[in-house]
């Protein structure tokens, strides 16, 4: 378990996607399609954009488990020898090596345990908490209404998930079993939200493993969420978690152990397991955590000459490999679009391991590709895959909900109320947000309403418009920085920066000009402002000024009779993080292996320190890069 200690690096993702890219608006959540990564189970990544509304960064991976595949097995880790309940139940092991030992394809983390220490032997008894059955036989009990939230197989893998074993249900018909934490997910509401304010670190921002189940109960979900890695992945709280299931497509679901346990792992085609997510411990020490509950499938091989294609995309690069049955040479198409409009150089040396390196790629962006082999003159082609660029971001929050805003309920056509330079010392205010105008007063159902606005005296009802003013501060104006907005407005909006427009929310559409009399053309939610509308402002060069900026915005009534109008908002900067390289250089039999984290750098050479420096011939392409020694001083380094 241990979700309460942070794990701190900067790493790139490993991503395999299939086919046409999926983008779903759920605070910028972006995931890539499913790609089948054995015969019955798909694997898909995603990512998102810190909002208010979801506030951590996160990259997960996930899986989609087909339940009714007849060759799809499941495995949860078994008694140990000498077992006694309570105390001896289980032998403690990475997942890695639970993957091995059993021959799993697939293996993941699943419930807490005890001892709770990082790094024990392989083998260590443990004590797991909650139910816990393989293939039949109870290794742990549901012994107490703690980590009662259970998901069940039977032997044909009929699925339950149980919200409550508590007092415990009978285990007849059970073959399979884990218990989770807590419930995340019910009958597709997001019960997440109910831990917001819960002060537990488990409830707080972490790595997450959580399972979801279809509706129709079909498919399994396997999600995990990378996490304590700072400008590549936040972790997620328990709500983010289950937006991320129902993204994917859940209708219930547990959030299982997380934190340093976090991890996925899958077997190639050559039986090497390789880990799929980026575990906070390994990115901590180098080395996954021992864990005392696992959870593993079996699974059959999807045929193909083309196999084990995955994408390891960094924010400018993406490291393409695969594997063919035979020798083939090497080549991958890849572009923005299906089309594919650029192709990587072929490699004609025949092999049956392949790695190209795509460069210039633009970061948190959408790319397609398909690898090409080609053996004894036998054309092979992929599937088309994608994968999504990470954005090296760090997201600080400019101000939230309840800022000070200045308002004014004049009629301002024709005057630049909206400039930076403005003088509004003539406004009322400030006064924090959310800010609103009701003849029937304070609307319990929105969140934070603190500020109540005048009404028309000559109607009785809100004016049509009313104008608010806000500056702040930036600190870093730098290329590549992202602003975005989540505000709570009824009923329509028209947002400027520094004087100058960015974005229309319910009114007439540019180039049609706003006056003070014009109305919304439509109203948020079930007509009160109970959800956010969130949106990326577009900063065009020198929009943004370092040092004070001003924000303003024109809030329209519906109609002239509504009852009601307000408004609120927060704002939140993504900045970009310089990512610098790590270089390493070993020696062995006269052969010098140097290595290198990071994207986009290449590898220089010089025979003095102070140069001339050249770029070694083919360098760039993946590290590690291997030179022969000679006997003469060699100096190398990284140049971006």
């Amino acid at each position: 378990m241990n979700y309460w200690r942070p794990r701190i690096a900067a790493v790139a993702v490993l991503c395999l996607t299939f086919a046409f890219l999926v983008t779903v608006t759920r605070a910028d959540m972006k995931m890539a399609p499913w790609s089948a990564l054995f015969k019955g189970i798909d694997y898909a990544v995603g990512t998102n954009t810190a909002t208010t509304a979801y506030p951590n960064h996160n990259v997960m991976h996930a899986m989609r488990v087909d339940l009714q595949d007849p060759d799809i097995q499941l495995l949860t880790t078994p008694r140990i020898s000498n077992y006694l309940e309570g105390s001896r139940e289980a032998a403690g092991r990475t997942v890695t090596d639970f993957l091995k030992l059993n021959h799993v394809q697939v293996a993941v983390n699943a419930n807490l345990f005890d001892p709770q220490d990082y790094y024990l032997s392989a083998g260590t008894p443990m004590d797991i908490f909650g139910l816990t059955i393989s293939k039949g036989v109870v290794v742990s009990p549901q012994d107490s209404r703690s980590y009662s939230a259970c998901v069940t197989f039977a032997s044909n893998n009929v699925a339950e998930i149980i919200y409550t074993n508590w007092p415990a249900r009978s285990n007849a018909g059970i073959y399979t079993a884990v218990a989770g934490d807590y419930n995340i997910l019910i009958q597709g509401v997001n019960v997440g939200y109910q831990y917001r304010n819960n002060s537990d670190s488990i409830h707080a921002r972490n790595p997450r493993t959580a399972f979801g189940l279809s509706q129709e109960k079909r498919y399994l979900f396997v999600l995990t969420i990378d996490g304590r890695q700072p400008g590549y992945s936040d972790g997620a709280l328990d709500f983010e978690t289950a937006a991320w299931l129902l993204l994917l497509g859940a209708y219930d679901g547990v959030n299982l152990d997380g934190g340093g346990s976090t991890t996925l792992v899958m077997q190639n085609s050559t039986g090497v397991p390789v880990r799929l997510n980026r575990s906070s411990a390994v990115a901590d020490s180098g080395k996954e955590r021992t864990v005392g509950s696992h959870f593993g499938i079996f699974a059959k091989p999807v045929p193909d000459f083309i196999q084990d294609v995955t994408a390891s995309p960094d924010d400018r690069t993406a490291l393409i490999t695969w594997t063919t049955e035979t020798a083939a040479t090497g080549q991958v198409e890849y572009g923005p679009t299906t089309n594919l409009a650029f192709s990587s150089g072929l490699q004609s040396e025949q092999t049956t391991n392949h790695s190209v390196i795509l460069t210039g790629l633009t970061p948190n962006t959408a790319y397609y590709y398909r690898v090409d082999s080609n053996a004894s003159n036998a054309p092979h082609s992929s599937p088309i895959y994608a994968f999504i660029t990470t954005n090296y971001v760090t997201t600080n929050l400019v101000f939230d909900l309840t800022n000070l805003w200045k308002y004014s309920t004049d009629n301002l056509d024709g005057v630049n109320w909206m400039s930076l330079d403005y003088d509004d010392s003539g406004w009322k205010g400030p006064f924090p947000g959310i800010l609103y105008a009701d003849t029937t007063g304070s609307n319990s159902a929105i969140l934070q309403e603190n500020t109540q606005l005048p009404l028309d005296p000559s109607t009785g009802y809100p004016y049509t418009t009313y104008y608010f003013r806000t500056p702040f501060n930036v600190t870093n104006a730098d290329p590549g920085i992202s602003l975005y907005a989540s505000s709570y407005v009824d009923d329509g909006a028209v947002f400027y920066l520094n004087g100058v427009e960015v974005y229309r929310l319910r009114m007439p559409d540019a180039p049609a000009s706003i006056s003070y009399s014009d109305f919304a053309l439509t109203f948020p939610c079930d007509g009160d402002a109970t959800c956010s509308d969130d949106f990326q402002i577009p900063l065009s060069p020198e929009l943004l000024q370092l040092g004070q900026n001003v924000l303003a915005v024109e809030v329209h009534n519906y109609n002239s009779r509504s009852h009601d109008i307000t408004f609120g908002a927060s704002l939140v900067a993504t900045i970009p993080i310089s990512k610098t390289a790590q270089m390493q250089i070993s020696l062995s039999g006269g052969l010098l292996t140097i290595t290198w984290t990071g994207s986009d750098f290449r590898l220089q050479q010089a025979a003095s320190l102070n140069g001339p420096w050249s770029d070694i011939s083919g360098s760039g392409v993946a590290s590690p890069w291997q030179v022969v020694v000679t006997g003469q001083a060699q100096f190398f380094r990284l140049q971006k």
